[in-house]
């Protein structure tokens, strides 16, 4: 066994290598670029190396670097992670010339199937069911649009050593294959240093699956289920689930033994996955295998209890897989949230900045109910603009599917975060989404059940009622202690009915309280002429971020966030401001005059913290609506931002290579004449 490897990654992924590597007593060595000097990785590693600048060409993409960090400090293998060289076959071969060893599988197999391309070839050669699609190399827009009208739309266009959603496009029409194929190349190119890509046809409601493998350098090979992928956006994996609602133990079965002819066939020898586009009847194709480590992989290791990371390190340094077949038992329900760094309100633009307040649920592990966060940020940490936004990954294991998805929506209501914006809300409201819930799944989930991108929508029925309560228990509590801090009422609970009126959103409901005790206790509460009382439980003191309690014995947890006269309260999704009032106060707020946002409609507000890559258009020039303004660029995504309205460009207020801050202005409009 080693006794020292090094870890080519940065963030959550090389967080939880050092976790096992620790575990089983094994040394492990960081290494970092200018943007993660403080990166929690390098905190837990045992020694850290520097390699460079921030951007990832420049470090983390850069083989000699690793290697030389590699020999530095006396490693004697490496573990990719997953991205950056996780699926570069010259890195494995380097590291191989090199005398050092990769956690990961031999050169041929990432070169036959790392390749999407040569992968595709590969298996169409094996009698392997593909999507239809052109795998030669293209070059140029005009090739692209050619192909994708012998195929037929939609087509995908997809880089060739691509994964993780970047350089991903969807073309609905020869009119978006040329944009979508320089956007394409240009991310392949940014995040792989490979800008090839293919187009295939993109199926309709399909759903993605993908099935777990484990080899050895033994000839072993098995699978470890699947993990049903489907909730995604532009591409980019959200939530996942193991086992899959979709598929019965035939289906599994087939999928799992074909995955396995296929790794076989290459010698594959360490952990991958084989991906597959379903049917909803069931019916599936292989889409591509990655060979490495996928993100999701938590899902797996909390059905089966087997330990991925631990079982590549004992494969790489040359033991036989202790598992057989027969040993692979799929127990209870995991579900995965991928908790990012981006705003859903602005159509999930990357935020960046400091985590001022960053408190997730408490890791729990058992036979019941189990909380896993796999994470690699920290309170007071700092999310950077040149890497993917992922936060932590957040996952619940339970008996069976809807207990695990109702320990989510309580996990995600317990994961407070301050400093940026997060998608936690989007999450959350998708625990509570009926055809989620049911299992009806496709990778058109996201667009589907919100067209118009995620709002939080308004608080309503259970929802409602619940922050009601919180608001006007919190309000009893502040005032409370507001007593015993004057001395008021001598340091003595105080008991009494207290009739107040809360304000959530622009609703206003009554609420009548009976205070008995101090500082929790019980409180009934009756609301809004409801002839039902509720019984309040909770600990709650001042300045803690999240309110938990029982209402009428059932728990909730509700975050909460002091704003000017009330607070900014979060639950299953629905961020909403609440102030409570005495009855002569509400009846006088109801006078006061709604304060009217600024007018922004002629002004382009850069979405996200971002560097301008370039601008379509110059002062004078005539826009309509659809025309692209300028691309943005942020956390290796490039963002086109279009006219939403006829008009003219007045002023540009930047140029590209501008670093802008959200909401900085980009440029102004004349508003087209009637």
């Amino acid at each position: 066994m080693f006794d020292k490897i090094l870890i080519a990654n940065r963030g959550e992924i090389a967080c939880r290598v050092i976790k096992t590597a620790r575990r089983m007593g094994i040394k492990t060595v960081a290494v970092y670029s200018d943007a993660d000097v403080r990166a929690l990785h390098v905190e837990m590693a045992d020694e850290a190396v520097h390699i460079g600048p921030a951007a990832a060409a420049q470090s983390y993409l850069v083989a000699d670097k690793i290697i030389e960090a590699c020999k530095q400090t006396g490693g004697e293998a490496v573990h990719p992670g997953y991205g950056f060289l996780s699926e570069n076959a010259g890195f494995a071969h380097a590291l191989k010339k090199a005398g050092l060893t990769f956690i990961g599988p031999n050169p041929r197999a990432i070169e036959a199937m790392g390749d999407k391309i040569e992968s595709k070839k590969f298996a169409n050669a094996a009698k392997v069911t593909t999507v239809p699609g052109y795998l030669g190399e293209i070059g140029d827009p005009a090739e692209a649009v050619k192909i994708a009208d012998e195929i037929g739309y939609p087509v995908m266009i997809k880089a060739s050593a691509g994964g993780g959603g970047k350089g991903m496009r969807i073309a609905l029409g020869s009119d978006e294959v040329a944009e979508g194929f320089q956007l394409a190349k240009s991310e392949a190119k940014s995040s792989f240093g490979d800008d090839r890509v293919f187009i295939e046809k993109f199926i309709v409601n399909p759903r993605h699956i993908e099935i777990q493998v484990l080899g050895d350098k033994h000839g072993n090979v098995i699978y470890l289920g699947e993990r049903e992928c489907s909730i995604q956006r532009r591409n980019q994996k959200v939530i996942e689930e193991a086992p899959s609602p979709l598929l019965d133990e035939k289906t599994r079965k087939a999928m799992g033994e074909q995955a396995v002819a296929l790794a076989k066939a290459v010698d594959y020898d360490t952990a991958g996955t084989v991906e597959f586009v379903a049917g909803q009847d069931k019916s599936f194709y292989f889409l591509e295998m990655n060979t490495r480590l996928q993100v999701e992989h938590p899902v797996t290791e909390l059905i089966t209890g087997i330990d991925l990371v631990e079982q590549m390190i004992r494969v790489a340094a040359g033991e036989k897989l202790a598992i057989k077949q027969k040993d692979v038992k799929l127990n209870g329900w995991a579900v995965e949230s991928r908790i990012y760094a981006e705003d859903p309100y602005r159509s999930f633009m990357p935020s960046t900045g400091r985590l001022v307040r960053y408190s997730p649920p408490a890791e729990v592990s058992g036979d019941g109910l189990s909380i896993r966060n796999d994470t690699g940020v920290y309170e007071g940490g700092e999310i950077p603009i040149f890497y993917d936004p992922m936060i932590a990954k957040l996952c619940t294991h339970a008996p069976d599917r809807s207990a695990a998805i109702d320990h989510m929506a309580d996990a995600l209501d317990r994961f407070y975060i301050d400093g940026i914006q997060h998608n936690v809300p989007f999450l959350a409201a998708i625990m509570s989404n009926e055809r989620w819930r049911s299992g009806e799944l496709s990778t058109s989930f996201i667009d589907d059940e919100f067209p118009d991108g995620f709002t939080g929508g308004g608080a309503a029925g259970e929802v409602s009622d619940t922050l009601v309560t919180v608001a006007a228990v919190l309000d009893h509590t502040e005032n409370e202690r507001k007593r015993l801090i004057s001395g008021q009422m001598g340091g003595k609970p105080v008991n009494f009915n207290a009739e107040r009126t809360v304000r959530l959103g622009d609703e206003w409901f009554d609420v009548t309280m009976d205070i008995a005790g101090s500082n929790g206790g019980s409180i009934s509460l009756k609301a809004d002429g409801s002839k039902a009382t509720q019984t309040i439980e909770h600990d709650w003191a001042p300045g803690q971020p999240v309110w938990s309690g029982t209402i009428d014995g059932k728990p909730a947890n509700v975050q909460v966030r002091r704003i000017m006269n009330g607070y900014k309260l979060a639950h299953r999704g629905v961020e909403v401001e609440a102030h409570v009032y005495t009855r002569r106060e509400a009846d006088l707020a109801r006078l006061m005059p709604v304060k009217i946002p600024p007018d922004t409609s002629r002004q382009l507000l850069c979405p996200m913290p971002g560097l301008v890559v370039s601008l379509a258009v110059e002062a004078g020039q005539a826009v309509k609506v659809g025309d692209t303004l300028c691309v943005v660029e942020a956390m290796k995504m490039e963002n086109v931002l279009r006219a939403e309205r006829d008009g003219t460009v007045s002023v540009i207020h930047a140029e590209p290579g501008d670093s802008l801050a959200v909401d900085a202005v980009i440029m102004e409009f004349e508003q087209a004449r009637e």
